[in-house]
C-alpha cells in the first residue's frame, strides 16, 4: 500500500466508514493490540430516548462539593495531616462552598481525628451554620459505626454510603450477585437510619453512591437507588443524594450525559432526590462529562480543586466554576484571588499546579506569539475605548478581548504577564510592554524595526526578554547613539530671527574633527539639520513623533525620528526633560546609527 492511500478497517462497508483514514506509517512493526479492548456499548447498555440535554443551557451553578479532603487526599503520596486538612477546610469555607466532604473516618486515625476536631470547632461556634460536613463510609456495619462515632457533636452532617455495583466489580472484587449487592446496600442503609434515629438533635442526611455507576446496568442501578430512597423515606424537605460516579471513564462525555438523563427521568420521588455526579478524568474528559451531566439533569457536582485525585484525577471544580463564570453565570464560589487559592492547595497537596492549567496556571494568560500579542494589545485599547464611551470603569465594562476568555483581573491576576517577549514574538507584544511598563508609545512605523532588533537578541540568547530588558535594549539601540557616537554635539543654542526663521548654532564633533556650525530653518529641528549639512552630513527627516513619559504627563519627554542620512534610513530616539533636546538627540542618534551601517 502506498503512503496516503485511504483505507478502512477490514470488512467495514464503505458507506459505514466514518471517513478516510491513512496508513500513516507503513513501516511500523505492527499495530498496537487494540483488539484487547471493547467499546463501551459492549460493556453497558445505555437506553436513549427523547434525549433533551443537547438543547439545555446553563442558567445557574450546581451545588459544588469539594472532595479534596477525602478522595483527593487518598490519592496523595503523603496524605494530609490534621494541620494541612484544617487549612484546606478553612480555605473551602472562605470560598463559599456549602457542602464539604471531609474524610473517610473509618479508614484512618487521621481522618477520624480531623472529623472530631471539626465537631469540637462546631461546639465552640467556629463552623458556619450554612456549611455541612460530608463523611464517607463503605457498606460495612462496623465501619458505619465508626463513621457515626466521628460525627457525634456535629449539628448537621451527610453520611455518604458507597458500594460498587458494576458487573466487573461485583464478580471480581466483591464476589457477589446483583441481589446480594443490593441486599448489602439495603442492610447498610437501614443501619445508618437506625444510628441517625439515635441522634435526634443532629440533622443527619443520607447519600448513596453506586460506585462504577457508568459501568452498571441502568435498570439495576435505578432499582438500588429507588430502594434506598424509599427506605430512607426521602421527602422534598429531607432529600437524599444519589451520587452517580464515572469512577473510571470508559466513553465519551455524551454517553455519560445519556446515563445521567436516564436516571434523571426515571428516579422515583424525583423531587426528593438530589442528583449528583462524580466524574473522574481517565480519558481527559472529566470537565466535559460534568458539564453535560448538569445539562442532563444533575444538580450537584463532586470534584477537587485543580483536579487532584486517583490516577488522572477527579474533575476540576476550578475549571468548571470559571467556565460558568466565562458564560456570565455566577459560579457561587469565590476565585477572585486564584493565586492565593492555588498556594494553599499546592501546600496541602504537596503537588504543583501545571503552568498551563486552565485559568490558574502561570502561563494561561500569557501570549508569546506575535499575532496573539498584537490582537491582545489592540483588544485592550478597544476595551478602554468602549469603557470610556459607556462612561464606566474598565473593570465594569463588558469583556471582549481576543485570546482572553475572562479578564485576568477578575481572578486577581495583573496584566504584567499577559504579554511576554521571546523569539516568537512580534512588534505588538514588545510595543505593548514598553508602553504599559515604561510609558514609551512607539510609532507604528518604528515597531517593525525594533521587532527585528528584539528577535535577533532573543534568537541569540534563546530565552524571553523581560520588560526591563526590552527597555534597556531600546535605549541601547536608539537613544545611546545620540549621546555617544561618531558625530557628537558638545554645545548648542537656538534663537529666532526677526523674519521668523529659526537659527541653530552648535559645536559639532565629527570623528576627531570639531568645529562650530550654524543652520537656519522653519523650526529649530530643521535648523539643526541645516547645521549638520554645513558639517557635510546630509540628513532628511522622514517621520517624527514625541510624547510625555509617565503618569499625568510626567517630567520627561521622548522623541522618535526617522531620518535619511545619505542613502541610509534609520530611526533614532531621545529622552530628556526638554522636548527639543530629546528631538535633537533623536536626530543625532539616527545619524550615528546610519554611520555605523555604512
Amino acid at each position: 500500500m502506498n503512503p496516503g492511500t485511504p483505507v478502512t478497517a477490514p470488512g467495514t462497508p464503505v458507506a459505514d466508514a466514518p471517513g478516510p483514514t491513512y496508513d500513516w506509517n507503513p513501516q511500523r512493526p505492527g499495530p498496537m493490540p487494540h483488539h484487547r479492548y471493547r467499546p463501551y456499548q459492549e460493556r453497558v447498555n445505555v437506553p436513549v430516548a427523547r434525549r433533551s440535554w443537547p438543547d439545555a443551557r446553563f442558567e445557574r451553578a450546581p451545588l459544588w462539593v469539594p472532595v479534596d479532603l477525602r478522595d483527593g487526599n487518598q490519592a496523595l503520596a503523603e496524605p494530609m495531616d490534621t494541620g494541612r486538612k484544617r487549612r484546606f477546610f478553612d480555605l473551602l469555607v472562605s470560598m463559599g462552598f456549602k457542602e464539604i466532604e471531609v474524610g473517610y473516618p473509618s479508614a484512618s486515625r487521621t481522618d477520624f481525628d480531623f472529623v472530631r476536631d471539626l465537631a469540637g470547632r462546631a461546639a465552640r461556634g467556629e463552623l458556619p451554620d450554612d456549611v455541612t460536613v460530608v463523611v464517607f463510609t463503605p457498606a460495612k456495619p462496623e465501619l458505619i459505626d465508626r463513621t457515626f462515632a466521628s460525627i457525634d457533636g456535629l449539628p448537621r452532617a451527610v453520611v455518604h454510603l458507597y458500594i460498587p455495583t458494576s458487573p466487573l466489580w461485583r464478580d471480581t472484587v466483591l464476589g457477589r450477585s446483583r441481589s446480594e449487592v443490593h441486599s448489602v446496600a439495603r442492610e447498610a442503609a437501614a443501619h445508618m437510619a437506625r444510628l441517625a434515629d439515635k441522634r435526634p438533635h443532629a440533622d443527619i442526611r443520607f447519600q448513596f453512591a453506586p460506585e462504577t455507576f457508568n459501568l452498571t446496568e441502568p435498570d439495576y442501578v435505578l432499582e438500588v437507588c429507588d430502594g434506598l430512597t424509599e427506605l430512607w423515606d426521602a421527602s422534598p424537605d429531607r432529600p437524599v443524594t444519589h451520587n452517580l460516579p464515572a469512577t473510571v471513564e470508559i466513553a465519551s462525555p455524551n454517553v455519560y450525559a445519556d446515563q445521567i438523563e436516564y436516571m434523571h427521568r426515571h428516579l422515583a420521588r424525583r423531587d426528593s432526590v438530589i442528583l449528583s455526579v462524580h466524574p473522574h478524568n481517565d480519558r481527559g474528559t472529566g470537565v466535559a462529562c460534568a458539564e453535560l451531566a448538569v445539562l442532563a439533569g444533575a444538580q450537584r457536582v463532586e470534584g477537587c480543586l485543580f483536579g487532584n485525585g486517583e490516577r488522572t484525577g477527579n474533575v476540576d471544580l476550578v475549571t468548571l466554576a470559571l467556565n460558568l463564570y466565562a458564560q456570565g453565570v455566577d459560579p457561587m464560589v469565590d476565585f477572585s484571588d486564584i493565586d492565593a487559592v492555588r498556594e494553599v492547595v499546592e501546600h496541602c497537596n504537596r503537588l504543583p499546579v501545571h503552568p498551563r492549567h486552565p485559568y490558574a496556571g502561570d502561563l494561561v494568560h500569557t501570549a508569546f506569539s506575535g499575532t496573539h500579542q498584537d490582537a491582545i494589545s489592540k483588544g485592550f485599547a478597544e476595551h478602554a475605548r468602549r469603557a470610556a464611551e459607556l462612561g464606566v470603569p474598565e473593570r465594569e465594562a463588558p469583556w471582549e478581548v481576543p485570546y482572553l476568555p475572562i479578564d485576568p483581573a477578575d481572578i486577581g491576576r495583573s496584566y504584567e504577564a499577559v504579554i511576554r517577549v521571546n523569539s516568537q514574538s512580534g512588534k505588538g507584544g514588545m510595543a505593548y510592554l514598553l508602553q504599559t511598563r515604561h510609558g514609551l508609545d512607539l510609532p507604528s512605523s518604528l515597531r517593525p524595526d525594533f521587532s527585528r532588533v528584539v528577535q535577533e537578541a532573543t534568537d541569540d540568547s534563546g530565552r524571553e526578554a523581560t520588560a526591563k530588558e526590552l527597555y534597556e535594549l531600546f535605549r541601547a539601540t536608539y537613544v545611546v547613539p545620540g549621546r555617544d557616537g561618531e558625530v557628537g554635539l558638545s554645545s548648542w543654542t537656538t534663537d529666532r530671527a526677526p523674519d521668523g526663521a529659526h537659527r541653530f548654532v552648535c559645536t559639532l564633533r565629527v570623528g576627531e574633527r570639531a568645529g562650530d556650525y550654524e543652520g537656519v530653518g522653519n523650526g529649530p529641528l530643521s535648523a539643526f539639520v541645516d547645521a549638520l549639512a554645513a558639517a557635510g552630513i546630509t540628513v532628511g527627516i522622514l517621520d517624527y513623533a514625541e510624547h510625555a513619559v509617565g503618569e499625568g504627563g510626567g517630567s520627561e519627554a521622548v522623541a522618535y525620528v526617522r531620518c535619511r542620512v545619505g542613502d541610509v534610513e534609520c530611526w533614532g530616539a531621545g529622552l530628556d526633560t526638554s522636548v527639543l533636546t530629546a528631538s535633537v538627540q533623536a536626530v543625532l542618534a539616527a545619524v550615528n546609527r546610519a554611520g555605523a551601517r555604512r
